[in-house]
């Protein structure tokens, strides 16, 4: 039940909204066409997919407080956590590399259909937020983070894909001349966001309840062992 939870969180409210507020270069960019929009969001999964659990080792074994244990005792003391940026941004580099060097192999055309773009997915900064919110979770173990990395891929790849299919169906609509092009994109990128947003309450309000009705009743138990504490106080006072 973890991973399930873990993949639909991460799915609908990490990387879509990370995906339509702040990837925002290749995301307006590459979503012209559904055809490359679809070669651009395999390429984020696979990113995201080997980058995040890549970046959770980092983190797990140098770079948090007393990750360097395992060299000694003497290294217990340090604390290379400043380093996080560096390190993840290089991982992803190295990774988006790789993947333009396969591109190019196998599919010629969706390359030079991705452009400088690509490349650009090293700095989109939803793949830098699938690290850090991996990071800011406190992920337990290997296998989260790599569910974690794919199911935010995904996120960004449903997000990227909706809006290509409506800049494409949009191209036969009459949209007054001043919003035309980046004008509509803008305000159909604006109201994705806030449906996307809305996906939070249902998905964790479950969460609040649980924990609400867990609050209530160790407040209620502890009333309960107060009053029969005084009421045996009251009675040896009575003997």
């Amino acid at each position: 039940m973890e991973h399930i939870e873990l993949f639909f969180k991460s799915i609908f409210i990490d990387n879509m909204v990370f995906a339509v507020f702040l990837g925002m270069c290749s995301y307006l960019a590459v979503s012209k066409k559904v055809a490359t929009a679809v070669g651009l969001g395999a390429a984020v999964i696979f990113v995201l997919a080997i980058t995040v659990p890549l970046n959770w080792l980092l983190d797990q074994y140098l770079l948090q407080p007393g990750a360097l244990k395992w060299l000694g005792e003497e290294y217990v003391d340090y604390d290379l956590s400043f380093l996080s940026f560096i390190m993840f941004i290089a991982t992803i580099a190295t990774m988006v590399q790789l993947v333009e060097i396969v591109v190019e192999k196998f599919s010629p055309s969706l390359y030079n259909s991705l452009g400088i773009f690509l490349p650009l997915i090293a700095v989109n900064c939803a793949i830098l937020g699938g690290s850090l919110f991996m990071q800011s979770r406190e992920i337990e173990s290997l296998g989260l983070a790599f569910n974690y990395g794919v199911s935010s891929g995904i996120g960004w790849f449903l997000a990227i894909l909706a809006i290509a299919a409506i800049r494409e169906k949009i191209r036969y609509s009459n949209v007054p001349a001043p919003l035309r092009g980046l004008g509509i994109t803008f305000i159909i990128t604006g109201l994705m966001g806030i449906g996307f947003l809305s996906f939070g309450g249902m998905l964790t309000g479950g969460d609040e309840e649980e924990k609400t009705a867990t609050e209530t009743a160790n407040q209620i138990d502890e009333l309960q062992t107060e009053k029969a504490k005084e009421l045996a106080d009251n009675t040896k006072i009575v003997k």
